[in-house]
């Protein structure tokens, strides 16, 4: 992604975050705290006062919008370069570090019990960040095509392992209510469907570090092409 292109992304999130702030202020000190405070929708009757917080409220969500574009295009070039590159992308080993925000998750259980929110257990997914150590051990290596055969074995182990869990979650929690409760059988599901997915991130790098490894002969470190040296 260009210089360019950060620096405006940055300056838009920074406006919607001043222009959403501004908004729930002048909610707060003269509209009631209407739309920042819980409220009853299925009662909601549009006044002029709302008007800031909607107009924010909007932007927020065309930046949310704008943000997936920018993902998706991004991600798809990415694709496209890297099936005709001729050496594995460059990637910064402490970036497993992200993999201790997965620790968060753990605040779900408090959560859940304080105010019945699930949301922190997506941190979980964060774990399968920890992968980024064994994959930062593959930038520049020469992707001829036995590494394309072994990376594509190490993602299909990992997704097969992955899904698997998820179909044995699915068939077992399908089967009743855990504890007699119906909310602790979807918090349950969450769980295991983002620690699922967290396994299948970490797994695809970690299998694929290994066998390139394996293969290469040397237990530890790939080839690399020499333009990578």
């Amino acid at each position: 992604m260009k210089k360019k292109c950060v620096r405006r992304t940055v300056l838009l999130g920074a406006a919607c975050a001043l222009l959403l702030a501004a908004a729930s202020g002048y909610s707060m000190a003269f509209n009631g705290g209407r739309l920042v405070e819980p409220m009853d929708f299925s009662t909601y009757v549009f006044r002029a006062g709302d008007l800031p917080m909607l107009l924010a409220l909007a932007l927020t969500v065309c930046y949310v919008g704008y943000l997936v574009v920018l993902l998706v295009r991004f991600t798809l070039a990415n694709s496209r370069r890297q099936a005709s590159a001729r050496t594995a992308r460059a990637v910064n080993p402490r970036l497993g570090l992200l993999g201790l925000l997965g620790f968060l998750g753990f605040l779900g259980f408090w959560s859940y019990r304080t105010d019945g929110s699930i949301f922190p257990f997506a941190f979980f997914l964060f774990f399968g960040f920890f992968g980024f150590f064994f994959e930062g051990k593959l930038s520049g290596t020469l992707m001829d095509e036995r590494y394309r055969e072994n990376q594509l074995r190490a993602h299909t182990t990992a997704n097969r392992i992955a899904l698997t869990i998820i179909f044995l979650a699915v068939l077992l929690l399908g089967q009743g209510k855990i504890m007699g409760s119906l909310e602790l059988t979807l918090v349950a599901f969450v769980i295991v469907v983002v620690l699922a997915l967290a396994l299948e991130l970490f797994l695809s790098s970690y299998t694929a570090m290994t066998t390139t490894s394996r293969w290469t002969g040397t237990g530890s470190e790939p080839c690399r092409s020499s333009s990578a040296d």
